[in-house]
């Protein structure tokens, strides 16, 4: 059974070991009301991710947590949409990376206003010159391990929506918080999962979404020469927040801005 603490409420242990050694995950959910945006994608992805984790995690039990907190929460954004972090960690755990014989998971629960959303003109984004590197017995899991997206995030300046990270190679990989998505002629191209830090829920939707609707979509690995084609891409920075952003100017480069990706696959039909 998860220990479940309310983060304006109940105080955390220091020896839980989500704060010792970042052993967890977690997800940021939008909510509008009582409802929860791609709800089934959050409940699968933490519960798959904990298993790879080794973190014992009931599918239920996280949906419970989720309509307690739209109960409770509800009125203090007085219906409107607002914001719903789980953090789930492994547990209280003495000192030493060794795991304690006996673990009881925490979900600690906490909830935020709603960000100002970007207009639909476009943002501006550019480059960190903090590399992005990926364990792959780790990929694409939203792990309390972000130290590189918090490095990243130190290069901005004001006048960025977002940063983007790429590997040693140059390759582009994902945003500080956001996955990309390029659309170049009829044909969409997204980074595999396998190269992500994480792998967002509104990535996976999309994929799906843009599948079944007959589009083509590539994953595959995103060099740096697709910014000085002569054809140079849409794109979009995607997450289950803001969700999909296009971008007019990226490191100086301008785009086109156009594709219609939000209006293809609307997130917030996945409302429950």
């Amino acid at each position: 059974m998860l220990n479940v603490i309310r983060a304006d409420k109940d105080g955390i242990s220091a020896t839980d070991r989500g704060i010792a050694y970042g052993d967890g995950l977690f997800e940021t959910i939008r909510m509008r009301g009582r409802q929860a945006v791609l709800r089934s994608f959050h409940l699968d992805r933490m519960v798959t991710d904990a298993a790879r984790l080794g973190i014992p995690c009931d599918r239920d039990e996280l949906d419970a947590a989720i309509t307690r907190a739209g109960t409770d929460y509800e009125a203090a954004f007085e219906g409107g949409d607002w914001v719903l972090k789980l953090v789930l960690t492994r547990g209280r755990g003495g000192r030493g990376y060794r795991l304690p014989e006996n673990c009881q998971p925490c979900l600690i629960v906490s909830v935020s206003a709603m960000p100002p959303l970007p207009a639909g003109t476009g943002v501006v984004a550019g480059f960190s010159q903090f590399p992005l590197t990926v364990n792959p017995q780790l990929a694409g899991i939203k792990s309390l391990n972000r130290l590189e997206q918090v490095m990243a995030s130190r290069e901005f300046t004001g006048q960025e929506f977002e940063l983007i990270m790429r590997d040693t190679a140059g390759n582009l990989v994902e945003g500080t918080r956001t996955n990309l998505f390029f659309r170049r002629d009829e044909e969409w191209l997204t980074p595999p999962a396998g190269n992500l830090a994480v792998a967002g829920v509104l990535r996976k939707y999309l994929i799906a979404c843009l599948r079944e609707k007959g589009h083509q979509i590539l994953e595959q690995t995103i060099p740096p020469s697709i910014l000085s084609s002569a054809d140079l891409p849409v794109l979009y920075l995607v997450n289950s927040v803001v969700g999909v952003v296009p971008v007019r100017s990226l490191g100086g480069v301008d785009l086109p801005v156009g594709g219609g990706l939000e209006t293809i696959c609307d997130p917030l039909q996945t409302l429950e």
